[in-house]
C-alpha cells in the first residue's frame, strides 16, 4: 500500500507531527479472526453483537487493504466459521493447538509476513484468543485486542483474560476505535464507506 493512499507523512507535510508508533496503521497491521465457529458461538453471551463487530472489522480491513485471515479450532468437532464471517475471508487454516501461532504459514510467508502489529478478534477470550496474544507478544509483535469483538461463555473468564492480556503488554481497544485508527484521516478516500460501517445499527 503506497503512502499516497493515506494521509501524508510528516516528511510530506511539514505542518504535521510524526504519527505515534503506538497506533495501528494499514501499512503495518493485520487482522486475525480466531475460531468464531458454528457450534461454539451460540454459547457466547451477546454473540450477535460480537459477530456484528467482527464483520465490521473485516469489512473495514477489506476497504483499507489490511491483510486479514481467520482460523478454525478442530472444525470436525466445532464446525466451520459462521457463514457470515467465513465468506469474507480467503485464508482459514484449521488447528488443534489453542494458539494461532501454531498456524506458522500465516506469519512466516502468509498475509501477516513482515507485519509489526496484529489486531485480534474472536473466541474464546480466555483460551484461543489469550494464548494467541501471549504467543505473538513473545514473538515480538505488537498485539491489539478488540475488547468488544472477543468473548467467552462466562464473564469471569472473559474479564480475567482481558486483564491478563493487558498486563502482559497487549493493547485493548474497541471495534470503532480500531476502524478510525486504521483509517487515520477523514481525508482518506475510504472514509465515507467506513462512516457507513460505523453508523450501522447494532443487533439487539
Amino acid at each position: 500500500m503506497s503512502t499516497s493512499d493515506t494521509a501524508p507523512s510528516s516528511d510530506e507535510d511539514p505542518g504535521r507531527l510524526d504519527r505515534s508508533p503506538l497506533l495501528m496503521s494499514r501499512r503495518d497491521t493485520g487482522l486475525l479472526l480466531v475460531d468464531v465457529q458454528e457450534k461454539l458461538i451460540p454459547l457466547i453471551p451477546g454473540h450477535k453483537r460480537l459477530v456484528w463487530n467482527i464483520g465490521r472489522l473485516l469489512d473495514a480491513a477489506a476497504l483499507l487493504g489490511v491483510p486479514a485471515a481467520g482460523t478454525e479450532q478442530y472444525p470436525k468437532g466445532l464446525g466451520p466459521l459462521v457463514p457470515a464471517l467465513r465468506s469474507r475471508l480467503a485464508q482459514i487454516p484449521d488447528k488443534t493447538a489453542f494458539s494461532c501461532a501454531a498456524c506458522r504459514p500465516l506469519f512466516a510467508e502468509g498475509p501477516f509476513a513482515g507485519l509489526e502489529k496484529v489486531l485480534i478478534c474472536g473466541i474464546e477470550t480466555h483460551v484461543c484468543v489469550q494464548q494467541t496474544v501471549l504467543d505473538l507478544l513473545g514473538l515480538g509483535l505488537a498485539v491489539y485486542v478488540a475488547a468488544d469483538a472477543v468473548g467467552s461463555r462466562y464473564a469471569i473468564d472473559h474479564e480475567t483474560a482481558l486483564r491478563r492480556m493487558d498486563s502482559s503488554g497487549a493493547v485493548l481497544t474497541t471495534t470503532e476505535a480500531a476502524i478510525f485508527e486504521l483509517c487515520e484521516t477523514a481525508a482518506a478516500p475510504e472514509f465515507k464507506k467506513l462512516s457507513q460501517l460505523i453508523r450501522q445499527p447494532a443487533p439487539e
